[in-house]
């Protein structure tokens, strides 16, 4: 029966590409000459610091264009509001989103059973498995997903056409 996985997934490598050149646009940038301002990133976070808010402000554009160079989808990107501190700095923490909540993987369950395809979803840890006994269905489904706003971008993975 062919199958194919419903995934969110992001490549970190390229993640890290686009911070290292937001921070070198950012050191060279003149507005930004003798500020502390700075990209950090670990594993699922990436923190922006700045001298106030419009700086996070610009920073974050300038991340954004560089990760949207970089084919990083935008949607994965959950941010916080920016926080000031007494002494004057502020920050914006930004949680880089990887794979399929378990909310969103029952409401996706949820809108395959509705298409009343004769397919079945199942959840495994961060993604979803969808079988069926044609590919045509299985092709519907994914065109399906592709038209629903989830609030997340999927990447449809590991299609495979199992013989018996």
């Amino acid at each position: 029966m062919p199958s194919f996985d419903i995934v969110s997934e992001v490549d970190w490598q390229e993640v890290k590409n686009a911070v290292n050149q937001a921070n070198k646009e950012i050191t060279n940038r003149f507005d930004f000459k003798g500020s502390q301002s700075k990209i950090d990133e670990s594993d699922p976070n990436l923190t922006l610091y700045g001298d106030d808010d419009f700086k996070v402000g610009q920073m974050l554009e300038i991340l954004q264009l560089k990760l949207a160079k970089r084919s990083v989808d935008l949607g994965c990107l959950d941010k916080d509001e920016v926080k000031e501190s007494p002494t004057g700095k502020a920050m914006q923490a930004i949680h880089v989103r990887q794979g399929v909540d378990i909310d969103l993987a029952r409401k996706i369950v949820k809108l395959i059973k509705n298409q009343k395809l004769k397919v079945q979803a199942a959840i495994q840890g961060k993604q979803i498995r969808v079988t069926g006994k044609k590919r045509d269905d299985l092709q519907q489904i994914m065109a399906f997903l592709k038209e629903q706003k989830l609030g997340l971008p999927l990447q449809y993975t590991n299609f495979r056409e199992q013989t018996v």
